[in-house]
């Protein structure tokens, strides 16, 4: 019988797989094994993926670990995972190591995601820009008074710093400057979606997916470029037709070319069907 191993943060797998191999079922028949870790905000949608196909290829087993995606590219450079899942671009030190590794890292852009930020409903903040955000992740604004909200302290939450969203986030919304030191960090977007549903005055930012699903017990900002441009909420549309700023792709990475099992389920992602969960799961289809 297939088994999705759907295991979210840092989840040691309680099988001995061998990334990449395969062994004989139960009926004789080759089963085939492949890994896939890293990125948090892509388990949802990796895991659907990975459902879909081992309904259609009975003889193959897909284990699906997040994390974050430098733990996902960490396994990849260690050999380890035959899939690094990653919401970020590969930095230019995780290059260095791969080719004194002997390692040829290639990368597929599987889907788009939206980064959704996210306050209790509570809140009467419907919009901010991207300048009156990274101010509160820097800690230049503490006081929901300095965005035009009442007078009640900013509780900052972020992702850990191995995950590629808090990565993506710094860079695109703070500047690349460092996060003020009373942030919180939380191992996961589920665990932002639950700390903002119980706390009135924070702030957090989560996969547009996740957003989606949490639409009762979160509330999604709209966000402006600057102060003259429209306040744009997160979606498949806006992300799409890039009105919606904090964007960013989702991507695949291998060791050399996929081969095998590794770039059938590969392909099938980039299928029309596959493609057709992409949408299904919250994100924004690359075809």
């Amino acid at each position: 019988m297939n088994k999705l191993f759907l295991m979210l943060g840092a989840v040691v797998l309680t099988m001995g797989l061998l990334a990449g191999c395969s062994k004989k079922g139960s009926n004789g028949e080759e089963s085939k094994y492949i890994t896939i870790k890293g990125s948090d905000t892509m388990v949802h949608l990796v895991s659907n993926w990975a459902e879909a196909y081992m309904n259609k290829h009975p003889d193959v087993d897909i284990s699906v670990t997040g994390g974050g995606s430098g733990t996902g590219i960490a396994a990849l450079l260690n050999g380890t995972t035959d899939i690094c899942m990653a919401s970020r671009k590969i930095k230019d030190k995780e290059l260095q190591t791969a080719e004194e590794k002997g390692e040829h890292l290639q990368e597929i852009i599987m889907a788009r995601d939206g980064i959704a930020v996210v306050v209790n409903p509570e809140n009467p903040t419907d919009s901010l820009t991207i300048e009156q955000i990274g101010k509160m992740y820097i800690g230049a604004y503490t006081s929901w008074k300095q965005v035009g909200g009442p007078d009640e302290p900013v509780g900052i939450l972020s992702r850990e710093s191995s995950s590629g969203t808090y990565v993506f986030f710094q860079k695109r919304v703070m500047n690349k400057k460092d996060y003020t030191r009373d942030a919180m960090l939380l191992p996961s977007n589920s665990a932002i979606v639950q700390t903002v549903s119980q706390d009135k005055w924070s702030i957090g930012y989560v996969g547009l997916g996740y957003a989606m699903e949490a639409v009762n017990k979160v509330k999604v900002l709209a966000v402006k470029e600057n102060e003259e441009s429209p306040a744009v909420t997160p979606s498949v549309e806006s992300v799409r037709s890039g009105h919606y700023a904090i964007a960013r792709p989702l991507q695949f990475y291998t060791d050399g070319e996929p081969t095998g099992v590794t770039k059938d389920f590969i392909d099938f992602c980039l299928s029309d069907e596959g493609q057709k969960i992409v949408l299904e799961t919250g994100y924004v289809p690359v075809k």
